[in-house]
C-alpha cells in the first residue's frame, strides 16, 4: 500500500490516467457521442419498463417500495454501475490479455502498485452518462418524496453524507468482486467469461432485497447478502436516502453496520486473492 508521502504521486498518476483516457475518447468524438446515446437509451428504456409496471399496479408499490422510492433505488443502481463500468470494467476485461501477451511483465516492473496500475490505467468516460442520468432521476425522485403529503421526506446533510458514504462502500464491494474475478485469469490462463459472470452476479443487486422471499428466494437473499454481498451494494444507500434507516428498525441498523464490515472484508479479500494470484504468475520470458 502507498505511504502518505507517495499518495500525492498516486493522485497525479490517477489524474494522468483520467486525462489520457479522456483524450483517447475525444479523438473519436462521434463514436464517444454514439456510445453515450446508446448507454442513455438503455437506461431510458429501463425506466420506461418500470413506468409501465407501475401504471398497471393500483397501489403503485413493489414490495415495500412505493414508486418514487423505487426510482431512487434504480437511480442508485445506475450510479454504482456507471462508476464501476467507467473506471474498473475496461481494465478487468483486459487483464487476461495482459497475461496472454506477456504485457503483465511490464506492469510488474513499474515502480507503482500493480493492482492500482492494472485497475485504473484505462477509463471509459462514456459510461458516466448513466451517472448523470442516475443523478437526475435521484434528485427528481427525492423531490417527489419531499412533497408527499402523507410522509414527506427531508434530506438532511447527515442523510446525504451517509448516502455518499454507503454509495462508496457499494462501489468498493463491486470493485473487489471484479478484481477477484479478474485475478483468476492468472490461474485459468484466459477468463473470457468475466463480463457474463459479472452480469449474472450484479443482476441480483438491481432489485430490492424484499423480493427474495419464500422457499427459493430466502436462500438467495442470505447468500447474496452474507456470502457474496451484492444485495447490500444498492439496498443500503437507497434505503438511507429513500427509506431512512431508523434506530428502532434493528434489521436496518444491522444491515448498515454489516455493509461497513462487508466492504472492509471484500477489499482485504480481493487484495489477498490478487497477491496470491501474482505469486502463481509465470513471466512470458521465463
Amino acid at each position: 500500500m502507498p505511504s502518505k508521502s507517495e499518495q500525492p504521486q498516486y493522485t497525479r498518476v490517477l489524474l494522468t490516467f483520467a486525462r489520457n483516457s479522456l483524450i483517447r475518447d475525444m479523438t473519436f468524438r462521434a463514436n464517444f457521442i454514439i456510445e453515450c446515446i446508446a448507454s442513455l437509451s438503455w437506461t431510458m428504456m429501463n425506466l420506461g419498463f418500470y413506468l409501465l409496471i407501475f401504471s398497471q399496479i393500483d397501489e403503485r408499490r413493489i414490495a415495500d417500495w412505493q414508486q418514487y422510492e423505487f426510482f431512487a433505488f434504480i437511480a442508485t443502481t445506475w450510479i454504482v454501475n456507471s462508476v464501476v463500468q467507467a473506471f474498473f470494467m475496461p481494465n478487468a476485461q483486459e487483464f487476461s490479455e495482459l497475461i496472454r501477451t506477456g504485457n503483465l511483465d511490464f506492469a510488474l516492473l513499474k515502480p507503482i502498485d500493480t493492482q492500482f496500475l492494472i485497475s485504473l490505467q484505462k477509463m471509459d468516460w462514456s459510461s458516466l452518462s448513466n451517472f448523470v442520468a442516475g443523478g437526475v432521476l435521484l434528485v427528481f425522485s427525492l423531490g417527489q418524496l419531499a412533497v408527499d403529503p402523507a410522509h414527506p421526506l427531508t434530506v438532511t446533510p447527515i442523510l446525504a453524507g451517509m448516502y455518499v458514504f454507503y454509495l462508496l462502500c457499494g462501489i468498493a464491494i463491486m470493485y473487489s468482486l471484479m478484481v477477484s474475478l479478474a485475478a483468476t485469469s492468472i490461474w485459468l490462463g484466459r477468463n473470457q467469461t468475466l463480463y457474463d459472470f459479472w452480469f449474472y452476479i450484479t443482476n441480483f443487486s438491481r432489485y430490492p432485497m424484499e423480493i427474495y422471499n419464500g422457499r427459493f428466494g430466502a436462500p438467495l437473499q442470505w447468500f447474496f447478502t452474507f456470502i457474496i454481498p451484492v444485495l447490500i451494494v444498492v439496498n443500503v444507500p437507497a434505503r438511507i436516502v429513500a427509506q431512512p434507516l431508523r434506530p428502532e428498525t434493528s434489521i436496518g441498523t444491522w444491515l448498515a453496520l454489516f455493509a461497513i464490515a462487508a466492504t472492509a472484508g471484500c477489499l482485504m479479500g480481493s487484495r489477498w486473492i490478487f497477491t496470491r494470484a501474482l505469486l502463481s504468475y509465470r513471466s512470458a520470458s521465463s
